[in-house]
């Protein structure tokens, strides 16, 4: 019997599913014809697309398959040689002219998974309206009932998309004086494709870098899913509090996001960070431009856009929001809770190694250690602590979790006050004393997410203990 299409919608960012569940090669072929469609109803077939693909089980001959059906239908296809992170991908996009990009990957869910992300012509995640003109064409593909190619098949070219990324990142940061700054930086790849990129570019200087997991293991092994979250670090947090390590970087499994732990071996949040680097860029290298980033975003944000006087765009939770959000408002800046940061200058698009390196660059212009540049934010925002927590729930569960969040919300939580609310994503309500929360469903896993951020940890946890029992999860 054909798929229907329930078996597949994008999500927050792509389409997602277990391997060999959903997740087949028939399912993978539906989509990248899909996206063969999109292109010839809009004229841009010989634009060409660009595939890249990850180090989950069997990525590469998913992407080979995805790259054979486009090709299939006329359109050029350029199919990168290696894994690859998914902002080289999407680099490569934007430097072949081309006019879409598909990048397999699950980025950070567990190893049963994998995925298609598309990306836009701008390097970015495709925007809700492309994603829709894709999703249009699903029923006939997944039906077989797409219309012939008009064309012959066109060629696939295997190319290099690493190298010019690794140029792109290069003239991008101060690499000679993070090379000459003597940092010793442990980095934690997470069996995932962003193995060995911040040790080639930082090789042969005074700054010393020692990778952990960077070897291809499908598997993931020893995490519950190749996300740079504490629970997920120990081996890293383990190396940096028994040796002397000034600095500690973990890139997930496609490379698009960055988790940090301080020398002391202390986990810093992806808030935290952000908010770093946010201040580095505006204070060390005086770039122009605010901020844009979503819903669950840091509230120290604010008070940082209002310390440089600039502006703070917020928006829904996915690149594909964030992205767009960065372009129309010229930010130097964007990025979402997930620990996923772009960067003016670049591509609208997650970029974990970038990040690494502004974050090494913040260190070596600065002299100060993480800690010491936390406590430099937190002069000018006051203290804040963060957490989410994340449940499960089975798919008949979801309508009743649905209906309580569009209920009427609680008046206090945590014994502070909700001032306002914004129901752009889920429902994220804002506190007194700069506290906040946010519920929503995840766009990309049967998760129901609650987070909270407060000046102390107790009231942090009563504010995500009083949410969980409102919506009685």
């Amino acid at each position: 019997m054909p798929n229907t299409l329930p078996q597949i919608s994008f999500g927050t960012d792509g389409w997602r599913a277990i391997i060999a569940q959903d997740y087949t090669f028939q399912n993978v072929q539906a989509c990248a014809l899909a996206v063969a469609l999109k292109l010839e109803a809009s004229n841009q077939t010989h634009r060409g697309v660009a595939v890249g693909y990850d180090t989950r089980f069997q990525s590469q001959a998913f992407a080979q398959t995805a790259a054979q059906t486009i090709a299939n239908r006329g359109i050029p296809v350029q199919l990168s040689d290696r894994p690859l992170p998914t902002p080289a991908l999407s680099l490569a996009v934007t430097n072949m002219n081309a006019a879409a990009g598909v990048m397999i990957t699950a980025s950070h869910n567990p190893p049963e998974w994998n995925g298609f992300k598309v990306k836009s012509e701008a390097g970015g995640s495709a925007p809700p309206d492309q994603v829709e003109r894709i999703e249009s064409h699903l029923p006939l593909t997944l039906s077989g009932n797409a219309p012939k190619p008009t064309s012959s098949t066109a060629e696939i070219k295997t190319t290099d998309m690493v190298s010019p990324y690794l140029d792109q990142l290069a003239s991008l940061v101060d690499i000679d004086t993070i090379k000459s700054a003597g940092i010793k930086v442990a980095v934690d790849s997470m069996h995932g494709s962003g193995a060995g990129i911040i040790a080639t570019l930082l090789e042969g200087g005074n700054t010393q870098v020692t990778e952990i997991r960077s070897e291809i293991n499908p598997a993931f092994p020893g995490m519950k899913q190749p996300e740079p979250v504490d629970d997920n670090l120990h081996p890293l947090i383990d190396l940096i509090s028994n040796q002397d390590f000034d600095v500690g970087l973990a890139t997930d499994g496609d490379a698009d996001r960055l988790g940090v732990v301080a020398g002391n071996g202390t986990y810093l949040t992806t808030l935290e960070v952000f908010s770093m680097l946010f201040h580095h860029l505006k204070s060390r290298r005086n770039l122009p431009g605010g901020a844009a980033c979503t819903i669950t975003m840091s509230s120290m944000m604010d008070r940082l856009a209002e310390h440089h006087n600039t502006d703070l765009y917020r928006t829904p939770v996915g690149f594909k929001f964030v992205g767009p959000a960065m372009i129309d408002n010229a930010c130097v800046l964007g990025g979402e809770e997930s620990g996923g940061y772009a960067f003016a200058g670049h591509i609208p698009e997650r970029d974990g190694p970038l990040s690494a390196l502004y974050f090494l660059e913040s260190i070596a212009k600065s002299g100060k250690t993480p800690t010491q540049l936390l406590a430099e934010i937190h002069q000018i925002t006051g203290p804040h602590t963060f957490r989410r927590i994340d449940i499960q729930f089975t798919p008949d569960q979801r309508d009743r979790l649905t209906q309580a969040l569009n209920h009427n919300a609680p008046k206090t939580l945590g014994n502070l006050t909700v001032q306002n609310q914004d129901r752009q994503d889920g429902l994220r309500l804002n506190l007194s004393q700069n506290a906040w929360a946010v519920v929503r469903l995840s766009g990309t896993e049967p998760l129901l997410r609650i987070y909270a951020e407060a000046p102390t940890t107790q009231t942090r946890d009563a504010i995500l203990n009083d949410f969980r029992t409102f919506l009685n999860a």
